[in-house]
């Protein structure tokens, strides 16, 4: 092996220093926000104008998620709230007259939520039966309640994105997917083991959320964390030159695992919830959410990487990178498996 110039020594000290900085400040909020419980709103439609209202805000630490929810102007109380205390969250509920109108075309507020790291999931539904989700983030801390039920078009472009979104927001959905690309040696045994993966946990999501099979969440996501470590440790065997059966049948463990995160997927759709009538439509849209965000993800990791390649200075860190990263990998998966495993007893 050749020895690096005094130069390439610095940059490479310098760049693995920034690094550890980097991750020191990032690490916090990134393993919590795949962690981090939603807010919950349901509205239910019970009567022309009239509401039920279900608001839900996690407890962290003995203190309740800052957020103030706040109804346009002309709404007023039918039923006074009534709160709830539960172990990990409060729960309003109480009933709500918005008038002749309703709450068509309306904003409700979410006061505060910019300056927290949750979301706000909203489920409302009308009298004649239609229901609509939506995610609120704290960069635009509102949402408008639709006029009228959409269509299948609409309801199937709703949870595209949400899948979207639930693949970009999952850390360790993306770091298996990532492992993944680092151990299959070509793009098209590439594609037929992430074809593998989105195939089993497509079977599972459905199971899941049909309830026709039911496993705790808790167990299922720390199971998944440590299923990232096992390929973790994959990695370091191959770069050994050892045995490796991952690398030998990729597709194969890819399944085995996928079944596994299926659950995961399905805990996050449960969340969102599914629209009467229109289940097996919201199911399909949100599997093709996840695989659009999983070919995403891998054509911007294998654009990235043939750019760097291209790139002589970083050309001659690759092999201490590439040595480097499954140690990393295997590093959040355990701080995830441990932070996990810890609530059990939480």
């Amino acid at each position: 092996m050749t020895p690096l110039r005094p130069r390439a020594r610095l940059l490479l000290a310098y760049a693995l220093r920034l690094l550890a900085q980097l991750l020191l400040a990032v690490l916090p909020v990134v393993a919590w926000a795949h962690e981090a419980r939603p807010a919950y709103l349901d509205l239910r439609e019970t009567a022309p104008g009239q509401y039920s209202v279900l608001w839900r805000t996690p407890v962290l630490s003995g203190m309740r998620l800052p957020v103030v929810l706040q109804f346009p102007d002309g709404v007023s109380n039918v039923r006074e709230p009534m709160v709830q205390e539960l172990v990990d969250s409060l729960v309003e509920r109480r009933s709500i007259d918005a008038g002749s109108g309703g709450l068509a075309g309306k904003r409700i507020e979410f006061v505060g939520l910019q300056l927290t790291i949750t979301d706000v999931l909203v489920r409302v539904q009308t009298a004649d039966g239609g229901t609509t989700t939506t995610l609120v983030r704290g960069a635009q801390p509102w949402v408008e309640i639709p006029a009228a039920r959409g269509g299948p078009l609409a309801i199937a472009g709703a949870f595209v994105g949400h899948g979207i979104e639930h693949i970009f927001g999952g850390y360790d959905h993306l770091l298996f997917i990532f492992a993944l690309i680092l151990i299959v040696p070509s793009t098209r045994a590439l594609v037929w083991t992430i074809t593998a993966f989105t195939l089993a946990h497509s079977i599972t999501l459905a199971l899941a959320t049909l309830d026709v099979v039911h496993l705790p969440g808790p167990p299922i996501e720390a199971a998944i964390a440590f299923s990232i470590m096992l390929l973790a440790a994959e990695i370091v065997r191959l770069r050994r030159g050892e045995p490796s059966l991952t690398a030998r049948w990729p597709w194969v463990v890819a399944f085995c695992f996928g079944l596994l995160h299926g659950f995961g997927f399905a805990g996050a759709l449960s969340e969102i919830g599914l629209p009467r009538g229109d289940i097996p439509l919201a199911l399909f849209a949100f599997n093709v959410g996840v695989e659009l965000g999983q070919l995403a993800f891998i054509a911007a990791v294998l654009g990235s990487l043939a750019i760097l390649r291209r790139i002589a200075f970083l050309r001659s860190l690759e092999r201490h990178v590439a040595n480097a990263a499954p140690y990393a990998i295997g590093s959040l998966a355990g701080f995830w498996f441990v932070g996990r495993v810890a609530t059990f007893w939480t």
